[in-house]
């Protein structure tokens, strides 16, 4: 009979092999993100945008769409990332989670969890809708994981991609639609990384961008 040792030693080893490649995400300053409310900003600022909001399409106004604000002063929404499977405390580069816009309700009373959904263009891009809460197994839960990766273009500069299967992974790039930023998912040329910085976000600044919106 083994010693119980012998199958602890090898638990660690697994989760110590699953998480050696996977470094913390950081923040605008150089720090770790653990948890709290992030706004996601564009590493080039200008005339093509400031951080991420809710948006409507093509007239109707639910369901909301992950967009981006006009004004490249406006921080937008901050989010929230969840449920990583590796058991470090921290937000891990290059693997898969959930992303949240961190607003308490919309018109639409709908949760905010990103979620990949199939767009209505001959240029088949996926926009990235507002749904909800995503559950273990649930049906295509899938569509709800997304991976934040470094990009080269700036110290602490990330890009998010959408890997469905584990391997074939996408970069979340803009698309404009009848005057409206969408984040979607498609391959260039059609659509370039959206690279970005992540600032925290106070609680103060999070409750009042909560009120604004409902």
């Amino acid at each position: 009979m083994m010693n119980p040792m012998f199958y602890f030693l090898l638990a660690l080893t697994a989760v110590l092999a699953a998480t050696a490649n996977a470094g913390p995400v950081l923040d605008i300053d150089g720090d770790i993100i653990f948890h709290g409310s992030y706004y996601v900003i564009p590493v080039i600022r200008g005339p093509e945008g400031g951080g991420l909001t809710l948006t409507p399409r093509n007239g109707n106004q639910c369901p909301l769409f992950i967009g981006q604000e006009r004004s490249e002063v406006e921080r937008g929404i901050p989010v929230k990332f969840s449920n990583w499977r590796s058991r470090v405390g921290f937000v891990p580069e290059s693997e898969n989670l959930n992303i949240k816009m961190d607003v308490e309700a919309t018109i639409c009373a709908q949760s905010t969890y990103w979620w990949v959904t199939p767009a209505p263009s001959h240029w088949r891009s996926l926009f990235i809708a507002a749904g909800p809460k995503p559950e273990a197994g649930g049906e295509d839960s899938s569509r709800s994981f997304f991976q934040i990766r470094k990009t080269e273009t700036k110290l602490n500069a990330y890009k998010f991609a959408f890997c469905r299967d584990g391997n074939d992974c996408i970069d979340v790039g803009k698309n404009v639609e009848g005057g409206v930023q969408g984040l979607v998912v498609s391959r260039p040329p059609f659509a370039t990384p959206f690279e970005v910085v992540f600032v925290k976000a106070t609680e103060k600044q999070t409750s009042s961008k909560t009120m604004s919106i409902i």
